[in-house]
């Protein structure tokens, strides 16, 4: 009796700590749905952190923005926050813009140059996804 009362509480314990732990949503890198490019992760990278110009990067605000720049950009959000403090404030750029899913997807979809970053569940026919993570 006493082991099945112990297995009983490790097994409520087990659950309450996975379900403490917060999913991560999937996000989508989008553009504009006629734009024949094929990018990957290093060339997104490139174009987030300032180094290729080609593009303007916009993100939707929330956890998937910094999902993005935890897994593709390999920072920590203040640390993106940091690295573009610093970039601006030696005149070499300003940082991606961070609005809402919403806004992400319309100018997006309105602007062939833009590259943008919004959790996959708001994606719609409007753009062309690159790829999910």
């Amino acid at each position: 009796m006493k082991i099945i009362n112990t297995i009983k509480k490790h097994t409520f314990v087990l659950t309450t700590l996975m379900l403490a732990v917060p999913a991560q949503a999937e996000i989508a890198v989008i553009v504009n749905s006629g734009n024949s490019a094929a990018m990957g992760q290093e060339e997104v990278s490139q174009i987030f952190l300032g180094k290729d110009k080609s593009m303007k990067p916009i993100m939707a605000s929330g956890s998937a923005s910094d999902e993005f720049i935890e897994k593709v950009l390999s920072r920590s959000p203040s640390q993106f926050k940091a690295y573009w403090a610093k970039l601006a404030f030696t005149g070499g750029g300003r940082p991606p813009e961070t609005i809402g899913a919403g806004d992400v997807i319309s100018k997006v979809s309105s602007d062939s140059n833009t590259i943008g970053v919004v959790d996959a569940s708001a994606v719609t026919g409007d753009v062309k996804v690159l790829f999910k993570m």
